[in-house]
């Protein structure tokens, strides 16, 4: 699964690397150590253009009657998104990528569930495949909130944990968000475990709380980095 992320990069280096035409709100994006469900962050969806936009984390279906369903579903398994109904309609127009430049997981040991993050060993960012909705409150106001699709891990991965975020390429960001001219089989194919190198490490478990969000979550445990350069 993925249950928190992180966005730490600068807004300059997103647009470039992403490509982005236009940046709703961007003046008000800070980078984020420790994102959690429920929080607001930064979502590509592509019409003529690539747009960011800020979404809650947790989607909450438009016909939901309350948004806490949010909070169940923050994650959405790949291998079923034709055939649950809260995704299944989003597919075909409701395609995003969640910017994100790594995340953490927990790895069950005895008693304990010890943090890991999980990042690009060059840096760079690692989007990751989403879908989005639209949901309006009592008061009529339109949220709109988003959901990280997940996939069985990679080996090495799958020492941590045995799901992990579907994390696109730069050709798979293009198609995944292209929804007027990539097929919705087309798009599902996309959806498979990450083929670039990824480096794990453990770390505090401060990040067990989102109140704590600075640059000490992301500080190894001991100073052993494991490069993933096998599978």
């Amino acid at each position: 699964m993925c249950g928190r992320k992180t966005l730490t990069k600068d807004r300059k280096s997103i647009v470039q690397y992403l490509a982005i035409n236009t940046w709703e709100n961007i003046k008000d994006y800070v980078p984020n150590y420790n994102i959690a469900p429920g929080q607001i962050s930064s979502v590509v969806i592509q019409n003529e253009k690539r747009i960011v936009k800020s979404m809650r984390w947790g989607l909450v279906p438009s016909w939901a009657n309350n948004e806490s369903v949010g909070y169940k579903m923050i994650n959405a398994r790949a291998e079923t998104l034709t055939e649950k109904p809260s995704y299944q309609g989003l597919v075909p127009n409701n395609r995003c990528v969640v910017i994100a430049d790594g995340y953490y997981e927990w790895k069950r040991e005895g008693r304990r569930k010890i943090p890991y993050y999980i990042h690009a060993n060059d840096r760079r960012l690692l989007p990751m495949a989403g879908l989005w909705s639209s949901w309006t409150n009592p008061h009529g106001k339109d949220v709109n909130t988003y959901t990280v699709i997940t996939t069985k891990a990679k080996t090495t991965i799958r020492t941590i944990h045995h799901r992990m975020p579907v994390i696109l390429n730069k050709d798979k960001v293009r198609n995944w968000i292209n929804t007027k001219n990539i097929s919705v089989p087309n798009a599902l194919a996309l959806l498979k475990p990450y083929d670039g190198n990824l480096t794990t490490y453990t770390v505090s478990e401060m990040v067990n709380s989102p109140k704590n969000n600075s640059r000490d979550c992301l500080i190894p445990t001991d100073n052993r980095e494991t490069l993933d350069i096998f599978n």
